[in-house]
C-alpha cells in the first residue's frame, strides 16, 4: 500500500502576475473562499506517513485545482475576467502542472504492482450560509466503490476509539462522487486505487496550525492502516 498524499487549497498566494485581478481582496483571501485554513499544517503532519506528496498553496480563486475544466468554478469572479489564452496559460502552469504530476506518480506505483490509497487534505468552515455544519471530521468516498466504503469504515471506527467525542461522518459536507480530483482519478485508475478526501472543520485551526490532539489522531490510524494494524 502506497500513500499518496495531496492538498490542492493549502495557501492563498497570488502570482504577481496576476496581483492587479486582486486588489483590495486580501481580506477575502484569508477566508475560506481563497483556501483551505489549516490543510496545508495537517498535510505537512501527515507527510512523512507518505510514499509521494504534492501541495499546491496558489489560491483557488485564481483557479480551482480540484474542479474538472469544464466546471463553471474552474476559474473565480477575479480569473474568470482574462482572456482565453490567459486562461489557457493559468491551466498549463498551474493545473496541468500540480495535476499531472499526481497522476503519473499514481499510474508509476499501480503500473508497479502496488496499492494506493489517495488522500487529499481539506478542511471546511464551520459555518455556511448561517447553517452550522454539525461535523468535526468528514471522510468524501464514492459509496459505490467496494474498497473505498470499507476503509472508510475502518477509519471512522479507529477515529472514535482514539477519541470519542470526534464526530466523523461519511460524504460529510461534501459528496465524495462529486466533481474533483479523487473522481476524476477514479475514471483513470479503476483498480488499486482508494480516493479520499479528508475534510476537518476549521474550528479546529487556529492561525492557520491544527489542533494537535487531532493531528496526532489522524497520524496514528493513517499509521496504523500502513502498517497493517488496522483491521
Amino acid at each position: 500500500m502506497k500513500l499518496v498524499l495531496t492538498s490542492e487549497h493549502g495557501g492563498n498566494l497570488i502570482p504577481k502576475a496576476y496581483a492587479s485581478l486582486f486588489i483590495n481582496q486580501q481580506a477575502l483571501l484569508n477566508t475560506h473562499r481563497g483556501y483551505d485554513l489549516g490543510s496545508l499544517d495537517l498535510f505537512n503532519y501527515l507527510k512523512p506517513l507518505s510514499s509521494f506528496s504534492l501541495s499546491s498553496t496558489t489560491s483557488r480563486l485564481l483557479i480551482e485545482l480540484n474542479r474538472s475544466l469544464h466546471h463553471k468554478n474552474l476559474f473565480s469572479e477575479f480569473s474568470i475576467k482574462l482572456s482565453l489564452e490567459e486562461k489557457e496559460q493559468l491551466i498549463k502552469a498551474y493545473y496541468l502542472v500540480y495535476r499531472n504530476n499526481v497522476e503519473k506518480q499514481i499510474k508509476y506505483f499501480i503500473d508497479s504492482g502496488e496499492t494506493v490509497l489517495h488522500v487529499s487534505v481539506h478542511s471546511f468552515t464551520p459555518i455556511l450560509n448561517e447553517v452550522i455544519r454539525n461535523c468535526d471530521i468528514g471522510l468524501l468516498f464514492d459509496s459505490r466503490k467496494a474498497s473505498e466504503k470499507l476503509f472508510a469504515k475502518t477509519l471512522k471506527k479507529s477515529l472514535i476509539k482514539e477519541n470519542p467525542n470526534y464526530s466523523v461522518r461519511f460524504n460529510y459536507p461534501y459528496l465524495g462522487k462529486a466533481d474533483g480530483f479523487t473522481t476524476y482519478l477514479r475514471k483513470q485508475f479503476q483498480e488499486n486505487y482508494l480516493g479520499i478526501e479528508l475534510e476537518i472543520n476549521q474550528k479546529f485551526s487556529e492561525n492557520n496550525k491544527v489542533d494537535a490532539q487531532l493531528k496526532q489522531s489522524l497520524f496514528t490510524v493513517f499509521n496504523y492502516y500502513l502498517t497493517g494494524k488496522l483491521k
